[in-house]
């Protein structure tokens, strides 16, 4: 199956759901290429991006999600196709 490369980037606002990001994303983890977070104390937000290789439909439905947890947004850019290397 052909898989694109994309990077999300997560906003976390509401920490109790932490809990649940990290579940999701050990879900999708033979697909994620790598994650970075940083926390933003001063505002008291977490900013999460990871890179991930996956078929579009895969990434969609992690991307969804991630979405539809309480006080945790979620933005994704996809490559365009690439032939396998």
């Amino acid at each position: 199956m052909e898989t694109r490369i994309a990077v999300m980037g997560i906003l976390v606002e509401d920490p109790d759901q932490v809990e649940r990001l990290n579940a999701l994303l050990h879900d999708y983890g033979p697909y994620i290429i790598g994650r970075m977070g940083i926390p933003y104390r001063e505002k008291n937000v977490h900013i999460i991006s990871i890179a991930i290789d996956a078929p579009q439909d895969v990434t969609a439905a992690l991307s969804g999600k991630i979405g539809s947890l309480e006080g945790i947004s979620v933005k994704t850019a996809y490559s365009r196709s690439l032939p396998d290397a």
